[in-house]
């Protein structure tokens, strides 16, 4: 019997030994994959102004580009701070007491800023000069479009989004339908084979946009003919005159108004139908269409901007 005890304690003092060694060994494979596992959620953003290293899922994100807002709020991504003047519309939400007010597009408020301890903050053009001072509070991520190609420059934004907040599958779902909506539209309007003319009316002034412009994506993407292939490619588009409108004579005259975009009274009508552009094939066929100036002035490149003005030009069709 003492023989059978001692072999029973033998037996049962090996059992807990292996079951302390598995644990540990179950253990030290957890902490090594927790290991793994935060080390690929920093992730290094290379972009034009510099370099911006950030953890995956960032929660306090500062946005002040309302191509990027637009993107995220159709992602369900969470913002914290946007500067609240001349938000777009469709996005007035954002302008609400649930959000960090951090100035302007052009004056952003440091203050409020550096105050929120954001962990990522993204800019575009419109704040490119400022991207040290925005460096200095938090990683900075600047991005822009390039409108000589502006599909591409726009998926790559959308997939840096999508990389960022974990949202991969959903970004190449919406890209996909874009891309569907796009190839539609420009087959559509190509067959027509008319001549297009984009200006900008702002405050009593006007500009002209061609391809390869800020609003280039009219011709270069949607696929509707220019009116003028050679109008000078500047961000404030060419200087023209009624006259020019006239003998240009586009089939279709599309129209942003800057002056709506930026809070202002809305006056583009007042100033563009007068008697020299009535004189045109677009007005004399009711063509003189009035362009969304949130969506193509204020926050294009966003996953839904993108298809608003895909519409918009579908529509004018």
């Amino acid at each position: 019997m003492k023989k059978w005890s001692f072999l029973a304690l033998m037996l049962t003092f090996i059992l807990v030994l292996a079951a302390c060694g598995a644990k540990e060994e179950s253990n030290a494979e957890e902490a090594s994959a927790s290991g793994k596992e935060t080390a690929t959620e920093e992730l290094t953003i290379e972009h034009k102004l510099g370099e911006a290293v950030i953890k995956k899922n960032p929660e306090k994100v500062v946005v002040f580009d309302f191509g990027i807002l637009d993107s995220l709020d159709k992602l369900g991504v969470e913002v914290s701070g946007v500067p609240q003047m001349a938000i777009p519309a469709y996005l007035e939400k954002y302008a609400g007491e649930d959000y960090t007010n951090v100035g302007s597009l052009k004056e952003p408020d440091f203050e409020a800023i550096h105050a929120m301890q954001p962990d990522v903050i993204f800019i575009s053009t419109r704040q490119a000069e400022l991207y040290d001072q925005f460096a200095e509070i938090a990683p900075t991520v600047y991005v822009e479009l390039d409108y000589t190609k502006y599909m591409e420059s726009f998926e790559k934004n959308m997939k840096l989004v999508g990389e960022i907040f974990d949202k991969e599958d959903q970004v190449v779902a919406e890209l996909k339908d874009i891309k569907g909506q796009v190839e539609e539209l420009n087959k559509k309007a190509s067959e027509l084979n008319k001549k297009g003319l984009i200006v900008l009316a702002n405050e009593g002034k006007v500009s002209a946009y061609g391809p390869s412009s800020r609003f280039g994506i009219i011709h270069d993407v949607f696929g509707f003919g220019a009116a003028d292939e050679n109008i000078e490619v500047s961000t404030h588009g060419q200087s023209i005159t009624f006259e020019y409108i006239m003998e240009t004579n586009p089939d279709v005259l599309f129209v942003i108004d800057r002056n709506s975009a930026v809070g202002g009274e809305a006056g583009a009508e007042k100033v563009i139908e007068n008697e020299l552009v009535k004189k045109t094939t677009a007005a004399k066929e009711d063509k003189i269409i009035y362009l969304d100036p949130d969506a193509w002035y204020l926050s294009g490149g966003g996953l839904q901007s993108v298809k608003l003005m895909a519409d918009e030009i579908e529509k004018s069709l």
